[in-house]
């Protein structure tokens, strides 16, 4: 299966602590946002990085794929 690269904004400036709860990913930002990026392998995958989201109660703005 193909990865797929993903961007993904959360609400707020998240420190590099994070890191550890986002694996693989890198962490960038945009003005008051943080932004995500990375490989996905799968749908799998993606919903375990949208659930660690929901988990640590951050709030989503947007995602994007390649």
């Amino acid at each position: 299966m193909e990865m797929k690269k993903v961007k993904i904004e959360i609400k707020g400036i998240l420190n590099k602590e994070w890191a550890d709860s986002f694996q693989n990913m890198t962490f960038g930002y945009e003005g008051s946002n943080t932004i995500l990026t990375g490989l996905v392998e799968d749908q799998s995958a993606f919903h375990g990085i949208l659930n660690r989201i929901r988990d640590l109660n951050l709030t989503l703005v947007s995602i994007c794929s390649d």
